[in-house]
C-alpha cells in the first residue's frame, strides 16, 4: 500500500513538472502561426460589415440592401461579421504505444502529439472558440484557464498499450480532433467516427508515427516488445518481415483514409522527425475548413 502511494506521488510530481514545460512549448509553437487581425471570421449579427450575398429563401425583405441591389437585377443582403463560438472537442492518445521513439534525438509520439494538439487548442481558444475533451471529464469552454486544464490532462499517461478514442459526450454539429498512432484495433475508431458522423460532427484524424515505424529498418535477430510490456515477438530474420509489415501499414492508412472520406472527416499523417509547425498549420487550416 505504501509503495503504491509513493508511486502515485512520484507520478503526480512528474506530471506537475511536465505540464508547465509542455504548455510553454505549445505557447511558443502557437506563436509561430499568425492568425491575422480578424482570425476565424464568420457571417452573423456582429457590428462590422463583412460581405454582400444574394437574397435566399427564408430571408426577410428588411435584410435587403437596396442601394447594392439597385446596381443590377439581383437582390442582395448585407451580412455582418461575427465570431461564432464553435465547440471543438479533442482526444489525444495517452496509451503506452505513444511513448515510443526509435531514436534518442527524435521525440516520442506522445510528446509530439500533445505538443501539436495543445498548440492547436491555444490557437482555437484565442480565436474565440470553445475547446474541451471528448467524453465528460472536460467539457468545451473558452478562456486561458481552459488551456491550463488541457495541458494538465495531456501530461498524463495511460497504462494500456493502445487507448481507444472516446466518442461519448460529443456535441452535435461540433468539430472534433483525434490524435493517435492508430496502431491498435481500428474497430473503436470506426465506431467513434460513425457515432460522431451520426451527430453531424466533422473532424480530423492525425496519425502520428515514428520514422522507424514507416521504414522498418530492422535486420537479423530482433525482439519486438510493446512499450507497455504486454506483447513481445522474437525473430531471427527481421528483414523478412519488412514487406509484410509495410503492406499492412499501408492498408491501415488506406482504411483510415476511407473511413474519414465516408464520414466527412479529414486524415493526415505526421512523422515525429518532421516539423511540428507543418502539422499544426494543417490542423488549424483543416479545422477552419480552408484545407481540403
Amino acid at each position: 500500500m505504501t509503495s503504491d502511494i509513493l508511486t502515485l506521488r512520484q507520478r503526480a510530481q512528474e506530471e506537475a513538472i511536465s505540464f508547465p514545460a509542455l504548455l510553454a512549448r505549445a505557447e511558443q509553437l502557437a506563436g509561430t502561426v499568425l492568425l491575422g487581425d480578424h482570425g476565424r471570421r464568420r457571417a452573423g449579427m456582429g457590428d462590422d460589415f463583412w460581405q454582400y450575398r444574394p437574397l435566399r429563401a427564408g430571408d426577410s425583405y428588411r435584410q435587403i440592401d437596396w442601394r447594392r441591389s439597385a446596381r443590377g437585377d439581383e437582390q442582395f443582403v448585407r451580412e455582418r461579421e461575427w465570431q461564432i463560438a464553435q465547440s471543438v472537442q479533442v482526444w489525444v492518445d495517452n496509451g503506452a504505444s505513444m511513448r515510443f521513439s526509435g531514436d534518442k534525438d527524435t521525440p516520442t509520439k506522445a510528446d509530439r502529439a500533445r505538443l501539436i494538439t495543445l498548440a492547436a487548442c491555444i490557437l482555437l481558444l484565442r480565436a474565440g472558440e470553445r475547446v474541451g475533451l471528448t467524453g465528460w471529464s472536460l467539457p468545451p469552454r473558452s478562456g486561458d484557464v481552459q488551456i491550463l486544464r488541457l495541458a494538465e490532462v495531456f501530461a498524463g499517461d495511460d497504462p494500456e498499450d493502445y487507448a481507444e478514442p472516446e466518442a461519448r459526450g460529443i456535441i452535435p454539429h461540433s468539430k472534433a480532433l483525434f490524435v493517435s498512432d492508430f496502431l491498435g484495433d481500428l474497430t473503436a475508431v470506426e465506431n467513434a467516427l460513425t457515432k460522431a458522423a451520426d451527430r453531424g460532427v466533422r473532424g480530423l484524424l492525425l496519425m502520428v508515427l515514428d520514422p522507424s515505424e514507416e521504414s522498418f529498418p530492422f535486420e537479423g535477430r530482433t525482439i519486438f516488445e510493446s512499450v507497455g510490456g504486454t506483447l513481445a515477438h522474437e525473430t531471427l530474420k527481421a528483414g523478412d518481415l519488412r514487406e509484410r509489415y509495410l503492406t499492412r501499414l499501408a492498408e491501415r492508412k488506406a482504411r483510415l483514409n476511407d473511413l474519414c472520406r465516408l464520414t466527412g472527416w479529414q486524415f493526415s499523417v505526421h512523422h515525429t522527425n518532421s516539423s511540428a509547425q507543418s502539422a499544426l498549420l494543417w490542423l488549424y487550416r483543416a479545422m477552419d475548413g480552408s484545407h481540403g
